[in-house]
Order: C-alpha cells, then sequence, then structure tokens
C-alpha cells in the first residue's frame, strides 16, 4: 500500500462526496421559491440510500466477480472480503477506500435525474425511483464499464464516468420528462429560478468537487491525475466562455445561470476523456460542449418536454459528445493504458465509443420506462394538482425554504 496514493484517494472521495450537496444547491437555486427545500432534499437523501444499497449488495453487484460480462455475482455483499489491502481493482490503495470513492459516484448518479422531474414528484414515489433505478440501471452499467463487464472487454474508454454517469442519468431523465409530463402552468407562467446565488454556489462547488472526480480517477498521485485535473480546468472555462457566447449572440445578453450551465457542460463532456486527451484537445472538447449544450437546452421548449432543470440538454448531450470526443482525441501519448483515437489514426475507438454510449442509452431508457411505471402503478409518481400549486416544500414536507 502507498500512502501518497492513498491519501490521494481520501482526498479525491471526499470531494466527490462533496458534489452532492453542490449538486442540492445548484437544482435548489433553479427551482421556484416553494420547491426549493423538496429539491434539495432529493439530492441530499441520496447519500443516505445509495450508502446502504452499496453496503448491502450493490458493491458487489458493480464491482465484484464477473457474471458473463453483465453484473458482478453477490460474493461481496455485504463488503465481505474488502478489507484494508490493495484488492482487485488498484495495487496501492486499500480495498475499501476503492469502494467509498465508487460509492460516491454511486450516490450522485440518480441524484442528477431529480432535476428533470423536479416541483413535480411525490417524495416516496421519487425514493422507491431512486433504489430501483440505482440498483437496475446503474449497477449493471458500472460493471460494464468499470467492473470488468463487456464495455471493459472489447476496449471501451469511460476514465470517470461520461458513459456511467452522464449518459445513462441523461436518458433516463429524457424518459422521465416524458412519463411524468409537463408542469402546470409550463410554457405560459415564468419557471424563473428563485435563487441564482444560490445555483452559482453550486455550481462552483460542483466544479470544485469535480477535480476529485477526474483526477481521482486515476486512483493514484501519478501524471495521468495531474492531466485530467488539467484538462478538466480548461475544458470547463472554455465550455463556459462558449456557452455565454451562444447565448449573448441568440438572447442578446449573457446570463450567470448561463455561465453556471456552461461549466457544467464542460465538466460533464470532459469527463469521460479527462485522463485520455491532452490538454488542446480538451479545450476544443470544452468549446463545442458549451454551445452544442446551450443549443441543446433550446430545443427543449421547440420539441416540448418539460425536463425541468436541463438534464437532458447538459448531461446527456454533454456526455454524449464527451464519449464521442474520447473516441476523437484519445492519445496514448497522454495515458498508455488508453487508446489512439481517430485524429491519432485509429478510427475504430470512435466507433467503439458510439456503439457503447447507444447502447447505454438504450438501455437506461427501457428500464427507466419500466421502472417509472411500475412506481406509478404502486405509488403514483406526481403530485396532485393541488398540491403541486401549493409546493412541494409544504405537501410533502411541511416546511418552507424561507421565512421572511
Amino acid at each position: 500500500m502507498d500512502t501518497g496514493d492513498t491519501a490521494f484517494m481520501l482526498i479525491a472521495t471526499a470531494l466527490v462526496m462533496l458534489m452532492t450537496p453542490g449538486l442540492a444547491l445548484f437544482y435548489g437555486g433553479m427551482v421556484r421559491s416553494k420547491n426549493v427545500l423538496s429539491t434539495v432534499l432529493q439530492s441530499f437523501i441520496c447519500l443516505g440510500i445509495v450508502s446502504i444499497i452499496w453496503v448491502v449488495y450493490g458493491y458487489s453487484l458493480a464491482f465484484g466477480p464477473d457474471v458473463n460480462g453483465m453484473i458482478g455475482n453477490l460474493d461481496w455483499a455485504g463488503l465481505a472480503g474488502v478489507g484494508l489491502e490493495p484488492g482487485k481493482y488498484s495495487a496501492t490503495i486499500p480495498h475499501l477506500l476503492f469502494c467509498a470513492f465508487q460509492l460516491m459516484f454511486a450516490v450522485i448518479t440518480p441524484a442528477l435525474i431529480t432535476g428533470t422531474f423536479a416541483e413535480r414528484v411525490k417524495f416516496p414515489a421519487f425514493l422507491l425511483f431512486t433504489v430501483l433505478w440505482s440498483t437496475l440501471v446503474y449497477l449493471p452499467v458500472c460493471h460494464w464499464v468499470w467492473g470488468g463487464g463487456w464495455i471493459s472487454g472489447h476496449g471501451g474508454l469511460d476514465f470517470a464516468g461520461g458513459t456511467v454517469i452522464h449518459i445513462n442519468s441523461g436518458a433516463a431523465a429524457l424518459v422521465a420528462a416524458l412519463v411524468f409530463g409537463k408542469r402546470k402552468g409550463w410554457g405560459k407562467e415564468s419557471f424563473h429560478p428563485h435563487n441564482l446565488t444560490m445555483t452559482m454556489l453550486g455550481a462552483g462547488i460542483l466544479w470544485f468537487g469535480w477535480f476529485g472526480f477526474n483526477a481521482g480517477s486515476a486512483l493514484s498521485a501519478n501524471g495521468v491525475a495531474v492531466n485530467a485535473f488539467f484538462t478538466t480546468q480548461v475544458a470547463t472555462g472554455a465550455a463556459l466562455l462558449s456557452w455565454l457566447i451562444a447565448e449573448w449572440l441568440v438572447q442578446g445578453k449573457p446570463t450567470t445561470l448561463g455561465a453556471a450551465s456552461g461549466a457544467i457542460a464542460g465538466l460533464v463532456a470532459i469527463t469521460p476523456g479527462a485522463g485520455f486527451v491532452n490538454s488542446t484537445s480538451a479545450v476544443l472538447i470544452g468549446l463545442v460542449a458549451g454551445a452544442l449544450c446551450y443549443f441543446a437546452v433550446l430545443a427543449k421548449s421547440r420539441i416540448g418536454y418539460d425536463d425541468a432543470l436541463d438534464v437532458v440538454g447538459v448531461h446527456g448531450v454533454g456526455g454524449l459528445w464527451g464519449a464521442l470526443a474520447t473516441g476523437l482525441f484519445a492519445t496514448t501519448a497522454v495515458n498508455a493504458a488508453g487508446k489512439d483515437g481517430l485524429f491519432f489514426g485509429n478510427p475504430q475507438l470512435l466507433g467503439i465509443q458510439a456503439m457503447d454510449a447507444f447502447t447505454t442509452i438504450g438501455y437506461s431508457v427501457v428500464v427507466t420506462f419500466i421502472i417509472l411505471k411500475v412506481v406509478d402503478l404502486v405509488i403514483g409518481l406526481r403530485v396532485s394538482e393541488e398540491e403541486e400549486v401549493q409546493g412541494l416544500d409544504l405537501t410533502q414536507h411541511s416546511e418552507i425554504g424561507y421565512s421572511l
């Protein structure tokens, strides 16, 4: 065991944990004031729900010994055999630390989806959905990519979660937006964010935590981690600027919400390739991501689906671009454990990345639809129209966010 790598990964794990409260603030500021607490709680409670799932069976199904390339077995259920010595996935840090690091990824993924059905979901329905989705969608896809499943077996690249987290949650969010339907008054009433200061703070915390997310995925304090750290920064900065420029050209003025959304788009897009692409490529990935995700968000009103907090446009579209961009820009000059992409002489990688991304989208769409229909049948997904008008803070939690 290497003490330097262990210290680095302890810090990276704590940074990724902080991202979920950061997401809570980011989302909480974008809803109307009558729904701020319910929105924050939906992210925050994932820290509890997914932690228990992870210990009981989640880690074993995601990272345990492989079963036909599709799922892990239950040999590590209850974390049996997951101790303080280095394990299967890293020779220099305790197995339990790797488990903890991956837990934080599993926590934030269902929290991301909450942005699409914000302001209209029953809290018990959300709890059941989170348990089922984490179990039936997140765990298999995580195993495919990182746990020795079929995607890793044929050479697909996902350094820190473009496919596992962002494409996966973005596809689920699209289905959820369609199944839930539009919020009452959507397209007719004002749905402006109630507290952009909170949203900007959340975006800053997410950006800060993302260094643990991406650099930590090297699992060691080495050059690949340094590359992932730096590419994360420059891609995010580039995306922030390109979103603002696109917004300025289309709407006439740049906005703070645009700056925050552009930064998140850049973080999402660089995630799959952070440890595989160089800094120049990272800037290009970010520049495309900002403008692309901005126009994807604009398209939702034209298409007619109510994705309340733009999960599809930012995480779905940004994650898909990032996965494909990894197939374009990856280079073994950065990471010998990776592959060269199209622009470095290997067009095959782009095809692999596309197949992995669209297979994940298909799986997530189908299983998420089934889960939502089951939850709707058992509990009912949406609050009543009267409760929606009154706000979820009062009707679901008997609280108010502000007493002025």
